[in-house]
């Protein structure tokens, strides 16, 4: 499934229902077809997202730092930065222009 988040505040950011998923898990809000993240909701998930990503470099770099002592490869897996981003840009360009974020709409 793909979900589509539209905000008057920027541009459309289309994203897959894995990636979608696991940022929802991560900002403790159920995915539901439809839905809105209101501007009071903003802050906090902006929060808890960027920290996600903060937590997600952080263990990368110590496990490519071990993987090197141990001359192996580093992972090659999508960085949650990397993926997130468009998203979290959304999210914060709506709390500057105090929009909310929707989709299935």
């Amino acid at each position: 499934m793909i979900y589509q988040f539209r905000s008057k505040a920027g541009p459309d950011v289309i994203m897959l229902a894995d990636l979608t998923q696991r940022i929802f898990g991560i900002l403790g809000c159920p995915l539901e077809p439809r839905g809105i993240l209101t501007m009071e909701q903003l802050p906090p998930l902006i929060t808890a997202l960027e920290t996600a990503i903060l937590r997600d470099l952080e263990e990368r770099s110590k496990s490519n730092a071990t993987s090197q002592e141990n001359t192996e490869k580093p992972r090659l897996t999508d960085r949650l930065g990397q993926r997130a981003y468009p998203f979290l840009e959304l999210m914060k360009q709506a709390k500057a222009k105090d929009q909310p974020v929707m989709w299935g709409v």
